[in-house]
């Protein structure tokens, strides 16, 4: 393992979380004064490293709090004995650390309170709210019941508080075996919410903990240790992916009854998968006890230590978290996403110098003697683009342009790339040929004249003349001193995995966007260890992950600080390997590739094949039948009428009438002005879930949204997003939006406001529109739909913007 360069804290210089509905919350809450001040917290349990699912989850707990001038805390979550350790916690806030977060003096352990939460647990039991239950696991889950079920109560449901506290201390004082008896709360084993039917909060698990030792043999669960933890440290503000939206009423179920004032509230964010990357800890251990790859810091893994080793710089993860957006909803991340984040920083930071990694001699034989070229570090457009008009040397020190340039020996032998010269090129082949010429980087234009081939045919030597300027050449290519050039091991790394779903099932499904990603951003670990590993996304491994070869860098690398990123030209960003690199023995890995190979492989990959032409044959005389669906009962057909009647449009009528489902729920919906819209979301947005007996709202809570939606309070997009969290939660549609501020639409100047904003960010693109371009209108409403969280009414938005623009 390594960490091998500081990065300086990122606070406000980083870049910022764009508006959302949870900077609305903190904005809103500021402002009416029910917090003093913004505290934020990142739970990570300490059981693995830190990975990139986890970097927009800190990106936007700790930024956000560094925007509105609040704190951040980094808090380990080490209440699971079994797997935590020093050394996962130590290198976490190491990663975060170099990630450029700065929490000073407010890293908690969870550990630490141990005393606290089970004083809290007592309390609980002495109140009446929680129970010690002693039937077994499977026995639990059965009387939990379904989603159709009730709960039955257990036969210990209804033990005393002082039978209660006696075995609950008990428990503590290690008297029963594992798994003898839970604490559980005493909560409602009828609600819909299946994590309100009496969770455990306590259970018995010996194993000594890192810190800890042998003191206790009972643990509390992350549902009842997390929120109280908040509560003592005084979080305004906590922040957890959508998988948590169930876990939130425990939460404020938690703070309620155990009486916190002021008290943190919950809020969840839509989390984000990453294609070509597994994140799974489990699965992460198996690739490095397979050796699949060499280690939890293999330059292809998606640690933050590896991604540390490969050179990636912590300002390039930072700008990725800022680009992928704050939503109610998951998301897949394109991979090239960050792939181009990292181009993007390495473009102006990395000096351009070159390498040869697979050489073919030339011999230059009419040079005379060795000549020492100065060359610029930096091309024209990143001179051109310099805010201050200087660039920076390999060290970090910026100078003039002029000055930022090294030497580079010209000698009789020089070595190309073998790829670079070909003795029978194909049509439009651009490099070096015989008899051909090419231009080689910064010391002219040379002809190859001959060559030597071996017994196999492979080209070994090529002899070539080096022309005047006056010469013409058609490509360039780089090259390196034979004579002078250092050798170097170069090790190509490229996406661990070859489909973009490697945790799928099948094959065909591997191609195919995840629907769930197996990863959790706002946590590490918390997976159930004790589920069997499906094993099967080894089957997608890319066996040209790594590719190893051997050639020379120019001289000026030695020179070097260890630490200096390049572009090697026309190979891609490289960096001496931190771990394996030695000053006698060079090793360089390539951080990443000058271009997005895999963007043109997909295209042609998924390229539907050209069909032959087929003969042309005389035109058949079209069908007067077509498929009609089939006829409606007639009991069917009153029930069209019914609906009909109260202003459902027919073909929905008649999609409702065919399917009884969706009439059964549409049954309980209130028969007014607001039906034909519950109606048409059931028969539209609704159905797939309720044939699937997946839908947890009910008809009756959706009037009030369509009010909201026919009044022009909320946006149809709002609207959408709203429904598709009540149906997954159960939650009453008008309660979300209550609470997260999402009714009322944009007043015209927030509007406009909204509109100057992304025409000053875009103001490439409102040339371009003003050029003829028009169909950027379409990207224009996206950004300021985004920016308003939504609000914008599209009619009002689409009338402004267009006059705008127009401007």
């Amino acid at each position: 393992m390594t960490a091998p360069d500081p990065s300086p804290a990122a606070g406000d210089s980083a870049p910022r979380v764009a508006p959302n509905f949870i900077t609305e919350i903190i904005e809103r809450d500021l402002h009416s004064g029910k917090y003093p001040q913004v505290v934020t917290r990142f739970p990570p349990e300490p059981s693995g490293y830190a990975h990139l699912g986890h970097i927009f989850a800190s990106f936007l707990d700790f930024q956000t709090a560094a925007q509105y001038g609040g704190r951040y805390h980094l808090r380990m979550d080490d209440t699971n004995p079994e797997l935590a350790t020093q050394e996962y916690a130590d290198a976490i806030a190491d990663d975060l650390r170099w990630l450029g977060w700065d929490w000073g003096e407010h890293l908690y352990y969870a550990s630490d309170h141990f005393e606290q939460y089970y004083a809290y647990a007592e309390q609980l039991v002495n109140q009446g709210d929680a129970y010690v239950d002693s039937v077994t696991g499977d026995e639990m889950a059965r009387l939990r019941g379904d989603a159709r079920t009730p709960g039955t109560p257990s036969p210990y449901r209804d033990r005393t508080p002082e039978e209660n506290l006696d075995l609950l201390r008990r428990m503590r004082a290690g008297e029963f075996a594992d798994g003898a008896h839970v604490l559980r709360a005493k909560i409602d084993l009828g609600s819909p919410n299946m994590k309100l039917r009496d969770p455990v909060l306590y259970r018995i698990l010996r194993g000594r903990h890192y810190r800890a030792g042998d003191a206790w043999c009972i643990y509390p669960m992350y549902d009842f240790q997390h929120p109280i933890q908040d509560a003592l440290e005084g979080v305004t503000h906590s922040m957890c992916s959508l998988e948590f939206v169930d876990n939130r009423a425990i939460y404020d179920w938690l703070m309620e009854r155990l009486g916190f004032s002021p008290r943190p509230h919950q809020y969840e964010f839509g989390r984000r998968g990453l294609e070509y990357t597994i994140t799974s800890k489990r699965k992460l251990r198996r690739l490095v006890e397979a050796g699949a790859v060499s280690g939890w810091d293999d330059p292809r893994m998606p640690t933050l230590r590896a991604q540390r080793r490969l050179g990636v710089t912590p300002e390039a993860v930072r700008a990725f978290a800022a680009q992928i957006g704050v939503s109610r909803t998951n998301r897949t991340v394109d991979l090239s996403v960050y792939e181009n984040a990292v181009r993007s920083d390495l473009n102006h930071r990395a000096p351009r110098v070159m390498a040869v990694l697979d050489p073919l001699p030339v011999t230059l034989e009419n040079l005379p003697e060795a000549q020492t070229l100065s060359l610029p570090y930096w091309p024209f457009d990143v001179v051109r683009d310099s805010p201050d008009g200087l660039v920076a040397l390999p060290g970090g020190e910026r100078v003039a342009p002029e000055v930022a340039v090294r030497d580079v020996p010209l000698t009789r032998e020089l070595v190309i790339e073998r790829d670079d010269f070909n003795p029978e090129p194909p049509k439009g082949f651009k490099r070096l040929t015989p008899g051909g010429t090419v231009r080689l980087r910064g010391a002219g234009i040379i002809r190859a004249d001959r060559f030597d081939v071996d017994e196999r045919g492979q080209v070994t030597r090529v002899y070539a003349t080096l022309l005047g300027e006056d010469a013409k050449a058609g490509g360039v290519i780089h090259w390196v001193s034979a004579e002078h050039g250092v050798p170097a091991e170069f090790r190509l790394y490229d996406r661990l995995f070859r489909v973009p779903n490697p945790e799928a099932a099948n094959p065909e499904d591997a191609q195919a966007e995840p629907l769930a990603p197996d990863f959790d951003p706002e946590e590490i670990g918390h997976e159930d260890e004790t589920k069997p590993l499906d094993a099967g996304f080894m089957a997608f491994l890319n066996p040209d992950s790594l590719r190893v070869t051997r050639g020379l860098v120019e001289p000026s690398v030695t020179r070097d600080p260890a630490g200096t990123r390049y572009q090697f030209e026309r190979q891609g960003y490289f960096w001496r390997d931190p771990v394996d690199s030695r000053e006698d023995a060079l090793v360089f890995g390539r951080i990443i590739t000058l271009k997005d190979a895999w963007a043109k492989a997909t295209q042609k990959a998924e390229a539907p094949a050209k069909a032959p032409k087929p003969a042309r044959q005389a035109p058949k005389p079209e069908s007067t039948e077509k498929a009609a669906p089939a006829a409606l009962t007639p009991e069917q057909e009153a029930e069209v009428a019914r609906l009909t009647a109260l202003g459902v449009p027919d073909a929905e009528a008649r999609t409702l009438a065919r399917d009884a489902a969706l009439l059964t729920f549409l049954g309980g919906a209130a028969q007014d002005s607001t039906f034909a819209q519950v109606a048409s979301w059931t028969a539209n947005d609704l159905a797939p879930g309720l044939r699937a007996g997946e839908v947890r709202v009910q008809a009756a809570d959706l009037a009030p949204l369509a009010a909201l939606l026919a009044g022009k309070k909320v946006t149809t997009r709002v609207a959408r997003e709203v429904l598709a969290r009540a149906a997954q939660t159960g939650e009453a549609p008008a309660t979300i939006i209550d609470r997260e501020n999402l009714a009322g639409s944009l007043s015209e100047d927030a509007l406009n406001a909204a509109i100057a904003q992304v025409m000053a960010d875009h103001a490439d693109k409102v040339d371009a529109y003003r050029a003829g371009k028009t169909a950027l209108l379409g990207f224009f409403t996206g950004q300021v739909m985004r920016l308003s969280g939504g609000k914008a009414d599209p009619a009002t938005l689409n009338a402004a913007l267009t006059a705008a623009l127009a401007g």
